[in-house]
């Protein structure tokens, strides 16, 4: 093959032994031999599915409450009022509203479905080799460099919608937004709309890069006849 990008994997082959691939090894003469249309759709098949299995986990009732990877806490200052209401009698109505944030989430999670296949099928060559060579958190920022702002923007009016609808959330972005023009409130925190969008965004990430690890862990396990072709003889 003549492509630059297959002369330099070449070149690059006697003077190191491997390329590290997220705790793995693979060696440069296996990454080689495969074409470069190989290795593109093998990195293309992994994040699609690791995408899609991330989506699946999270878009659904307690996919976010109920996993402690990714359930999304209250914000610290309402974490801190939250006991002193606790003595009173008072936890249920910050109970419903934690359940609502991510009911929330959970909600927002399935718009991000197609933002995140459309940004695994544009992956290039270019992309693969970066996203082979880039370690632990490679696919992480590929998504959030090529997807991460839309999902971002799709998710908002969603949990809007679905926190609108809790009392407490209204009192608490009044006082929130007020606090934070003083300084007395983190500015992620000051808005619980754009708080709870952030979190579902980064627990999205988190399960996909789970996922992702696990495919490329264990390739024939995941079906894919590519896969096992890029990967199996890791």
């Amino acid at each position: 093959m003549s492509h630059p990008v297959r002369r330099s994997l070449c070149a690059l082959a006697p003077m190191a032994a491997l390329v590290p691939w997220a705790g793995l090894v693979w060696p440069l003469s296996a990454l080689a031999a495969l074409s470069e249309q190989d290795a593109a759709s093998g990195i293309r098949a992994t994040l699609e599915k690791g995408a899609l299995a991330a989506v699946e986990l999270l878009g659904v009732n307690d996919g976010f409450l109920g996993n402690p990877k990714v359930r999304i806490p209250l914000p610290d200052s309402l974490r801190k009022v939250r006991g002193a209401a606790r003595i009173f009698g008072l936890d249920d109505e910050f109970e419903a509203l934690e359940v609502g944030i991510n009911r929330a989430a959970e909600a927002a999670v399935p718009q991000a479905k197609a933002l995140l296949v459309d940004a695994a099928r544009k992956v290039t060559v270019r992309d693969a080799l970066d996203i082979v060579r880039g370690g632990d958190d490679s696919v992480t920022r590929y998504f959030r460099s090529s997807a991460g702002e839309q999902i971002g923007e799709r998710f908002l009016p969603i949990v809007s919608r679905s926190i609108g609808k809790l009392e407490l959330a209204k009192k608490y972005d009044r006082l929130a937004s007020q606090a934070g023009r003083l300084g007395l409130v983190k500015e992620d925190q000051a808005s619980l709309d754009r708080y709870v969008t952030g979190k579902a965004v980064d627990g999205l990430f988190l399960v996909i890069a789970e996922k992702e690890r696990s495919l490329r862990a264990d390739p024939i396990g995941s079906g894919s006849a590519i896969l096992k072709k890029v990967f199996g003889g890791l």
